[in-house]
């Protein structure tokens, strides 16, 4: 700074070089050809994602640098637990994790001959958070700036259940279980790289928990890989959650982007990308995920992988699953925009159809309902598979003696009989 240059005259500078860089990029869109770029709507807009930011991003204790030793580009912040966004909750405000709960009985990792997709590149560099603390991948300007907008960074678009995914754009091909009470579910699932043909759209396989009706009042819990270019900026498979107590509306969101999820694990981050991958006629690579109902204080649990208590959901968030679940869904979604007039060409699970099988198809296998006694039990008879265009996406499913219930699953989109 010079002599006679004041710090207000600086940042008047600075701001308005921030300015014209808002204008050279939004003049520069098609948006704008057909009205005027707005400096004053960009700059509340510009303080409206500072806010969030701040309000996202809390303190660390240490950040570990995964650009340095992944392709992910992610960086990570360990934060103190009980600092974490969940505690900006007016009911949680204050409070701390909870001690793990008990496991439900029959829970034990069942030998099989695929291998765990465990690992999380952030931490390849044997780097890790300290006790005490949890790893919270930082969000970005740019991450906020690909949003639809800032209200709804972090949030899923509605209709993500099957029953309600012709109106969305999002399409199934999922198994479930219906008509009965339900206190969690378990499956281990084949992890892929799909190809997400448009910055809006996404592929994702996942277990959701569901109370309610299809109306607004749908309770839902959710976790599963995803590869997501909106939210994460690029195209690699990430562990993810998400809730909702509305139908997707105004209440929930993924990972920890808002006050919700309480993490209570300092070596698994929501968000982070997961590795290593299945490739086609080589080696497969699934994740277990677990998440139940714990009967003494009544909130949902998540186990990631062999034995990793990721953390829970408090009970007071939730309206019908702060009883217990109606129906369990587990499978593979993708949103079909039809950006090009046609259908997308997004992949779902590996990208190809359900009866080439093992190594080439993609799969969910042990697939478990957790019982009022707080016991994993095997899927009863009334287990169901469907595809919403089994042209375009298919599953088919069966039972055997080593992976219990099981399907395969997924496609590649847009084919001759897929348009």
């Amino acid at each position: 700074m010079a002599a006679n240059e004041s710090p207000s005259a600086v940042l008047v500078f600075l701001v308005g070089l921030l300015l014209a860089g808002w204008a050279t990029a939004a003049l520069a869109s098609p948006a704008n050809e057909t009205q005027g770029f707005r400096p004053g709507e960009e700059l509340r807009r510009y303080r409206r994602v500072q806010a969030l930011l701040r309000r996202l991003n809390k303190p660390a204790l240490r950040t570990i640098q995964a650009r340095a030793c992944s392709a992910d580009g992610d960086l990570i912040d360990c934060v103190a637990a009980h600092l974490q966004p969940a505690f900006d909750h007016p009911r949680l405000r204050g409070q701390r994790p909870l001690d793990p709960p008990v496991r439900p009985k029959g829970h034990h990792r069942r030998p099989n001959d695929t291998a765990d997709a465990g690992v999380q590149l952030w931490a390849a560099s044997g780097e890790s958070c300290p006790e005490g603390s949890v790893p919270i991948r930082r969000i970005t300007e740019a991450d906020v700036f690909r949003a639809s907008s800032v209200r709804r960074f972090g949030r899923a678009p509605a209709a993500r259940v099957r029953r309600d995914s012709v109106a969305g754009g999002h399409e199934h091909a999922v198994g479930y279980v219906a008509g009965d009470e339900y206190y969690g579910a378990k499956a281990s699932i084949n992890v892929w790289a799909p190809t997400v043909s448009t910055a809006s759209e996404f592929s994702l396989s996942q277990i959701w928990v569901i109370a309610g009706s299809f109306g607004n009042d749908l309770n839902t819990i959710e976790a599963g890989w995803q590869v997501s270019p909106q939210l994460y900026g690029d195209n690699s498979p990430r562990f993810f959650t998400y809730w909702t107590t509305d139908a997707y509306q105004t209440t929930g969101c993924y990972n920890l982007l808002c006050s919700g999820f309480i993490q209570t694990n300092s070596r698994i981050a929501m968000g982070a990308a997961i590795s290593p991958t299945s490739a086609y006629n080589a080696g497969q690579f699934d994740i277990s995920l677990l998440v139940w109902k714990d009967p003494n204080h009544g909130n949902w649990w998540l186990e990631f992988g062999s034995g990793e208590l990721v953390g829970y959901w408090p009970s007071l968030l939730f309206s019908h699953l702060a009883s217990h679940a109606s129906m369990v869904q587990f499978g593979g979604e993708v949103v079909n925009t039809r950006a090009s007039g046609s259908h997308t060409a997004t992949q779902m699970g590996s990208g190809h159809f359900a009866g080439e099988g093992f190594g080439r198809a993609s799969y969910f296998r042990n697939l478990e309902v957790v019982d009022w006694d707080n016991s994993l039990v095997p899927l009863a008879a009334g287990f169901h598979v469907t595809a919403d265009h089994p042209n375009c996406y298919d599953i088919q499913g069966g039972v055997n003696a080593v992976w219990g219930n099981y399907f395969y699953y997924g496609g590649p989109g847009r084919n001759v009989r897929c348009t």
